[in-house]
């Protein structure tokens, strides 16, 4: 009897010391980090190659880990029972085994083990992989049996879920760490912001960032040479729609390089000028463009000026490289660039914002956190939250903000006074 008891306890704790790597593993997997184990792969670190390959299919990993886990700790509960009831007979000795499993499972094989892996978790995480790979592998057939099943169980209650759902955006994995470092004082404003505006881009249309139609500097292709070349000469941008008979009616793009050339081949004979024969041809592109995809037509095209019009083909404005660059590192001024003007900060703290600045140029000067889901500009965004077009002096409370109608012009916002985060919640 005695020799019986003793092979027992003997047969539960390896049983318990597995399933407290089991445990161990999981939590070390789960949370070690994707990116230096990526980094040591390229080393030529075997383990961490090893961690990768669970990785990319954590599903089957964490199936595993529950498989063997649940098994080895039913296995030593029902061992131990039988065990300490040959002790102990009757119910006293299923309460005695159940107490000290409890205690064994829970300090031994749940908060131990899970405490060092997320201490430890990435080396944890590259020792345990080739016992958890060789799990994996011998575990395959029951744990894809088990998907099936809970997958057809779910599709029972309205849940449908195929073999690659992702639980996580990798986008949104990554916004979130970011967002975290920098609360944690890791990363600054800006890095955040420009780590933002790479995330963002995907989800931009170039509507929202584009030069509107009512502010591009175009020219008209019937004037005279010498005109035409003063006109090149007073505005500020290098790339410049040509338009004939209507500003719709875009011809081509004029660049001033290309001027400057046809300029010296006539030796200064400006009234000589062809400008048909170097303007390039325009090209336009939908205002539901995302700016990733357009970043890559850019360098694609090697160009870095394009047209955007609507769906019924209206010029609606122009959008460049250096805009979308924007969005990423903020504003691009050269020598050549005026101040901005539409962001005036006032010695109250509050700031004069002209309509038409976007909300991100105020949220990237500012600091702040306006949405920019539903409109682009500041008045836009003052319109969408009043459902009204305001009239001067009325004072809005939107996200914890307070807007003050300065000016209007007919029925467009022309001025507006914005107060900095207030203290207390905005309440919708």
């Amino acid at each position: 009897m005695i020799a019986a008891i003793w092979a027992g306890f003997a047969l539960i704790l390896p049983l318990l010391i597995i399933s407290a790597v089991f445990s161990a593993a999981e939590t070390a997997l789960t949370r070690a980090s994707r990116g230096r184990m990526h980094q040591l792969e390229r080393d030529g670190d075997k383990a961490a190659r090893r961690v990768n390959r669970l990785l990319d299919n954590q599903e089957m990993m964490i199936g595993a880990v529950l498989i063997g886990y649940n098994v080895l700790n039913i296995l030593s509960s029902v061992l131990a029972t039988e065990v300490i009831t040959n002790l102990i007979p009757g119910g006293w000795g299923v309460a005695a085994a159940t107490a000290m499993m409890t205690v064994l499972v829970v300090v031994f094989v749940e908060v131990l083990p899970k405490t060092l892996a997320i201490v430890r978790s990435d080396d944890m995480a590259r020792t345990l992989s080739g016992p958890m790979l060789l799990t994996v592998r011998l575990l395959g057939p029951v744990i894809y049996a088990i998907q099936w099943i809970v997958r057809h169980t779910l599709r029972i209650f309205g849940v449908n879920l195929d073999m690659d759902t992702d639980v996580l955006a990798a986008h949104e994995e990554i916004r979130g760490a970011v967002n975290y470092h920098h609360s944690e004082g890791a990363v600054e404003s800006r890095d955040r912001r420009m780590l933002g505006g790479v995330l963002d881009l995907s989800d931009m249309d170039v509507s929202e960032i584009m030069v509107h139609r009512k502010s591009m500097s175009m020219i008209d292709a019937g004037l005279s040479p010498r005109d035409l070349v003063a006109k090149v000469l007073e505005s500020e941008n290098t790339r410049l729609p040509l338009w004939r008979g209507d500003p719709e009616n875009i011809i081509g793009v004029l660049h001033a390089k290309d001027l400057l050339k046809a300029l010296a081949a006539t030796g200064g004979a400006v009234d000589t000028l062809d400008i048909g024969v170097i303007v390039r041809e325009p090209w336009f592109i939908p205002d539901t463009t995302n700016l990733k995809d357009q970043l890559n037509a850019f360098l694609k095209r090697r160009t870095h000026f394009a047209l955007v019009v609507d769906e019924y083909g209206a010029l609606q404005g122009l959008v460049t490289l250096e805009d979308i660059l924007e969005e990423i590192v903020g504003e691009i001024d050269d020598e050549h660039d005026q101040a901005v003007l539409g962001v005036r900060r006032q010695a109250d703290g509050t700031v004069h914002v002209d309509g038409d600045v976007t909300v991100r140029d105020l949220n990237r000067a500012m600091d702040w956190d306006l949405p920019d889901e539903h409109a682009v500009t500041v008045a836009g965004l003052v319109i969408h939250e009043a459902r009204t077009i305001p009239e001067p002096g009325q004072k809005f409370l939107f996200h914890r903000h307070q807007f003050q109608i300065l000016r209007r012009v007919r029925n467009q916002v022309t001025a507006l006074k914005v107060s900095p985060p207030l203290a207390w919640e905005d309440d919708g």
